[in-house]
């Protein structure tokens, strides 16, 4: 499987860290199986707390489909959800900052 590995920066909104995390503990199973089925792998997403950046973290297949994932109904309920908690665009959606990679370790010598 051919993968690529991409990070990205959203901001939370102040004292909203416990909900952000509330939220995505119970990811909606729908939602889960969209981005599965759309190539990602692995997902994360990390909080610095004192600016209250959020660090995304994802790798997707190459192939993916993610770029028709905004269209979805599922997704567009899910912003609507999660825009009283961060910072997003009109259309709810998140505001996301590309994070340029660099570095990577590279894979050990094989012995």
């Amino acid at each position: 499987m051919d993968l690529e590995t991409v990070a990205f920066r959203m901001t939370l909104n102040p004292g909203e860290a416990d909900e952000y995390r509330r939220r995505h503990d119970a990811l909606w199973p729908d939602l889960a199986g969209e981005l599965r089925t759309r190539g990602v792998v692995d997902y994360r997403i990390f909080l610095d707390p004192e600016t209250n950046h959020l660090f995304a973290v994802m790798t997707r297949r190459r192939d993916h489909g993610l770029d028709s994932l905004p269209q979805t109904d599922v997704m567009q309920r899910w912003w609507a959800m999660m825009a009283d908690v961060m910072h997003t665009h009109p259309d709810k959606s998140p505001v996301q900052v590309p994070l340029a990679e660099m570095f990577v370790l590279p894979p050990a010598a094989k012995e």
